[in-house]
């Protein structure tokens, strides 16, 4: 019999011991569980500007903390080997409960950690993980960070947000093709934007690929989007540079990036170059 998974539009509908297309849910005894729970690829302290969020806690630090899996298809990704990773291997548990603990010790130390990112990866496809860790986060005083696709249904991410301070969202393009290039679509992106605007910080981030979401036609109707939104909704344009199944495309021109860039400044606020 199969279970659907409804945590983001892809909607999975799943054998017993099925995983879906994100590779971290499954179906098992007839429920979606989170296979990827606290198993953990990545952990570091970063610069907050490093996710990126210039304008949330400058000059600060975060504990940011990855997985493995993704529920889009980008042939560029920048992570691609935890990403489109399907197991467990390689990684190390680390509960809610230590997680917790560790960026209260860092809070303590010099670089003044402020809370958690969950980063790296895509995070939401953890959505049971990040709940409970940004619960046990905002009891500590800490702050929750997520850098994700936005590629999640309503109903859970309004669950979420009431625990999250802070995001920054890919806006990976500004059209309906572009979207199904990488499996996902426009509009759910744009809703996870609007509703998520309103209750936190919100950051924005599109990579620019070569021929691909370079035009400035595309930048004039993404950025006076996101202005309709609120002009002071940061925008981070950042540069591609070959990885994945792209290798073999040149970076974008600097000078792309920074034309770019001055398009958006017509509309937005605060534009940043990334990458270059």
């Amino acid at each position: 019999m199969k279970t659907d998974c409804n945590l983001c539009p892809h909607h999975c509908s799943l054998e017993e011991g099925q995983a879906g297309l994100c590779r971290a849910r499954a179906n098992k005894g007839g429920k979606i569980i989170c296979t990827n729970y606290g198993r953990i690829t990545s952990l570091a302290l970063d610069p907050v500007e490093k996710k990126p969020l210039r304008r949330f806690y400058p000059g600060r630090w975060i504990l940011s903390v990855g997985s493995y899996g993704c529920n889009l298809r980008c042939p560029f990704c920048q992570n691609c080997e935890i990403s489109m990773k399907g197991d467990d291997s390689g990684t190390a548990f680390i509960s809610p409960e230590e997680l917790v603990a560790q960026a209260v010790k860092l809070a303590g130390e010099p670089r003044g950690n402020i809370g958690v990112a969950f980063t790296y990866n895509e995070p939401l496809i953890s959505f049971e993980y990040v709940c409970d860790c940004a619960e046990l986060l905002q009891k500590a005083g800490l702050k929750t960070v997520l850098v994700t696709n936005g590629y999640i249904c309503e109903e859970p991410l309004q669950k979420l947000l009431p625990f999250v301070d802070a995001m920054n969202i890919d806006l990976k393009g500004f059209t309906p093709q572009y979207y199904e290039w990488l499996g996902g679509d426009l509009e759910t992106v744009k809703h996870t934007i609007e509703l998520s605007a309103k209750k936190c910080h919100v950051e924005v981030t599109t990579l620019v690929v070569p021929g691909k979401n370079d035009s400035v036609d595309e930048m004039e109707d993404e950025s006076s989007w996101l202005a309709s939104l609120s002009p002071e909704i940061p925008l981070h344009i950042s540069r591609f540079f070959p990885r994945f199944h792209m290798e073999n495309i040149p970076p974008t021109p600097v000078e792309t990036v920074y034309g770019l860039c001055r398009t958006a400044q017509k509309y937005l606020k605060y534009v940043y170059a990334g990458n270059c």
